[in-house]
């Protein structure tokens, strides 16, 4: 999968346009994604992520980085084997764009 463009609220993946929150996988998007506490990750907000076991998991925190994303819940990514980037959106599709690893995914907060 491929992020074709990304601007507030709105992302196109494989030419498709979402307007809700993503999880993008190698061979689907999962949306929308809800968070138990919207601008806070938990590990239960991650469930379809840890299903799929990706090597890399890109989290995007929102246009202007206000989804929280606590150091535990890396660390915990970490111990089951994901490693964790975490940028601001717009910069965390540039990175999953360019990520040359197989079997990757990216949680992307659309807004805020």
């Amino acid at each position: 999968m491929r992020i074709d463009s990304y601007s507030f609220g709105k992302i196109i993946i494989d030419g498709k346009i979402f307007t809700k929150d993503v999880i993008i996988f190698p061979e689907r998007v999962f949306s929308p994604w809800w968070r138990r506490e919207g601008h806070h990750l938990d590990m239960d907000d991650l469930g379809e992520v840890l299903r799929e076991k990706p090597d890399v998991l890109v989290i995007g925190k929102g246009y202007f980085g206000n989804m929280e994303v606590p150091e535990a819940l890396v660390h915990d990514l970490a111990i089951e084997g994901i490693r964790v980037i975490v940028k601001n959106t717009a910069e965390a599709v540039g990175v999953f764009n360019v990520l040359d690893v197989r079997k990757k995914a990216a949680a992307l907060h659309l807004t805020c």
